[in-house]
């Protein structure tokens, strides 16, 4: 085990061992995405990894990449080449034409105590233009993954373990990888999309980076990014995804809140 903590560059290689594979399917699709803040996003998907997007007076044509972490479910992971210290993932229920985006932004300067990486949670509908209404319940936060402890295989060099504290906490560390021998206890916010679908995310205090994961409890599979700094200050966005095997659950008294 090395005392020295690594950055995204060191724990990252192969760390989508166990990702789902990406997806072509939205190639020639057309999106509006109509988020309950107000913002409107329209995205216009040139190919399997390129996408002419427009919000507001900006607009662009950058990367993205689809993944369908679950039935009818897709992790949509957007970056953008004008402004490469933010990315943007979308995750979208086809069925019921609701949509969580988590915007990531890397501050320019790290700040002690505060996670480098922030995030804003935005819900919102899909609109295909065909004149379908949004069904079933809007993403909400929530507290249900509290008390769940698991074990996360992202690869046979990745095994992490994972205890859900409370609302806003998390705590971590990792069993096998180049982390082995590390943890710490970091931001964390989950959101509901669906019956066993989640969208889990959390922002690091040692290392300038941030997560956003769909967690599919059903299948026990995770897909998700990891967005922050190298060791040398370079913009990084790594994919990830691994199988979940759960180890129990505790629930905290009723007089108790956590």
């Amino acid at each position: 085990m090395s005392d020295e903590w690594k950055t995204v560059d060191d724990f990252a290689k192969g760390i989508d061992g166990n990702r789902l594979p990406a997806t072509s399917s939205l190639a020639g699709a057309k999106w509006t995405l109509r988020h309950d803040d107000g913002e409107t996003t329209e995205l216009s998907f040139v190919d399997a990894g390129s996408v002419h997007w427009s919000t507001g007076d900006a607009h662009g044509t950058d990367r993205y990449e689809a993944v369908e972490g679950a039935p009818g479910t897709l992790f949509v992971d957007r970056t953008f080449t004008s402004r490469p210290r933010q990315a943007e993932v979308h995750v979208v229920d086809l069925a019921t034409r609701r949509v969580l985006t988590v915007e990531s932004t890397i501050a320019e300067e790290n700040t002690p105590g505060v996670p480098q990486v922030s995030q804003r949670f935005r819900p919102g509908v899909l609109d295909l233009g065909d004149g379908v209404e949004p069904s079933g319940e809007a993403p909400a936060e929530s507290r249900d993954l509290i008390g769940f402890r698991a074990l996360y295989r992202y690869s046979p060099n990745h095994l992490y373990e994972h205890v859900y504290l409370s609302s806003t906490r998390y705590a971590w560390q990792c069993l096998v990888g180049e982390q082995r021998g590390h943890g710490d206890v970091d931001l964390a916010t989950a959101w509901k999309i669906a019956e066993n679908r989640y969208v889990f995310t959390f922002r690091e205090f040692r290392i300038a980076v941030a997560t956003t994961w769909l967690y599919d409890l059903d299948a026990l599979r995770t897909t998700g990014a990891f967005f922050g700094l190298s060791g040398s200050g370079e913009v990084r966005n790594a994919p990830g995804g691994a199988f979940i095997i759960p180890l129990g659950r505790v629930s905290y008294p009723d007089d108790q809140p956590v």
